[in-house]
């Protein structure tokens, strides 16, 4: 036997799956090589470019001979200053840059990083059902147990209290909430936030939000920190990727009090480096953006996109709610499926349509679809006539 073949991967590999759009991308992707041209609605990838002066700043400092050192893995004062001044301006929450705000490459590394910073292996977390699946994989490869609690749509996918409530809470460290909700739409509502601290301070849970689209399809953006106290008891994170067309660019911030920001630096801190200075000095600028640019990118142009995925919905037969917000639309299947991927792989395979099947967030969306809107309109059309030329046989 060669050595290769003694050579066995780390025991967590087994607890944890390919990542399921690393594995059905590469399907596609064959599939178009091929010449098969799929549309594909599935991903949550923005594909307008960020603004014109963001673009124009990140150039001009990338050719400067002074910008390309290592920088502070604590962000340089600039971001996060702007960063503070985004709070301020859309939240109207308050917060010291110096002690308070912690850049990230993107919020899905900062999962890692407060996992890391609370949680030891053997501890639990709650984690919504249905939900985004890096908050399951990543604390399952620490070490961590993963707990789920339901989310419903009886109860418009917000937390049931009571059922929380009577949950077994003993080892629980985190809690993860997500709102605008991802996959459903669900909007972030004062009244769950409230819970949500209340929930924290009597149970000494600490409560994680993830807020990157409180932005889109939604006029009045909220923060879990605008509840008194939640500074104290919980962490936000925030990201550029939704709401500045900058998914490629992985600018995300952690949110929380001086202390747990500490403990999340020290985390970091031994794992990256800072960000390159050019793309940080262009998130300032875009962090300037205005707001006539978050109405026209964050809204009008979602909101021509989720007509038609209502169309698609409606072709499908699928059950949806118009008052979601966010970057998808969720719809229930018909009870006619045996399970959701007959509609998607028929959606796939006839119509050239690549749309996401609800179980991959979670069993609780196992009877549901998930459309993107993150194509152009002529793309949305086209995958509208080719589900018609499909489905309305």
């Amino acid at each position: 036997m060669d050595t290769v073949q003694k050579v066995k991967p780390a025991n967590r590999l087994t607890a944890v799956s390919e990542y399921y759009f690393s594995r059905k991308c590469l399907e596609v992707a064959h599939m178009n090589a091929e010449g098969k041209d799929v549309v594909s609605l599935a991903i949550g990838s923005p594909d307008n470019p960020p603004s014109k002066e963001t673009i124009e700043v990140l150039c001009t400092e990338a050719r400067k001979a002074s910008a390309h050192g290592y920088q502070p893995t604590r962000g340089i004062p600039e971001l996060r200053a702007a960063m503070t001044n985004f709070y301020a301006r859309f939240y109207g929450v308050s917060l010291n840059p110096d002690t308070e705000i912690q850049p990230l490459i993107g919020s899905k590394e900062g999962i890692l990083h407060v996992t890391l910073a609370f949680c030891n292996p053997g501890d639990k977390i709650l984690v919504p059902n249905p939900g985004y699946p890096t908050y399951t994989s990543l604390p399952t490869l620490l070490g961590v147990e993963v707990v789920y609690y339901n989310l419903k749509p009886e109860n418009n996918w917000q937390p049931d209290f009571d059922e929380l409530e009577k949950m077994d809470l003993t080892g629980v460290k985190m809690l993860w909430s997500n709102y605008p909700h991802m996959p459903t739409g669900a909007p972030a509502l004062r009244s769950t936030y409230e819970r949500l601290v209340d929930f924290a301070r009597r149970h000494a849970i600490v409560v994680v939000n993830d807020n990157p689209y409180s932005f889109i399809l939604n006029p009045k953006p909220m923060s879990l920190l605008q509840v008194e106290g939640a500074k104290e008891l919980c962490v936000e994170f925030n990201s550029m990727s939704k709401s500045h067309n900058m998914p490629g660019w992985r600018v995300g911030m952690c949110v929380t009090n001086a202390e747990w920001t500490k403990w999340i630096l020290k985390v970091k801190s031994n794992i990256d480096s800072g960000t390159f200075r050019a793309l940080q000095l262009a998130a300032v600028q875009a962090f300037d953006n205005s707001d006539e640019w978050h109405r026209e990118n964050n809204f009008a142009t979602y909101d021509r996109r989720r007509r038609l995925a209502w169309q698609i919905m409606d072709t499908l037969r699928c059950q949806y709610d118009t008052d979601s917000v966010g970057m998808f639309v969720w719809g229930r299947i018909p009870d006619d499926y045996a399970n959701v991927e007959d509609l998607t792989e028929k959606v796939l395979h006839e119509a050239r349509v690549f749309l996401a099947p609800g179980f991959i967030f979670g069993s609780n969306g196992r009877r549901y679809i998930r459309i993107s809107l993150c194509a152009k309109e002529e793309m949305m059309a086209e995958a509208l006539r080719r589900i018609q030329a499909v489905f309305e046989k």
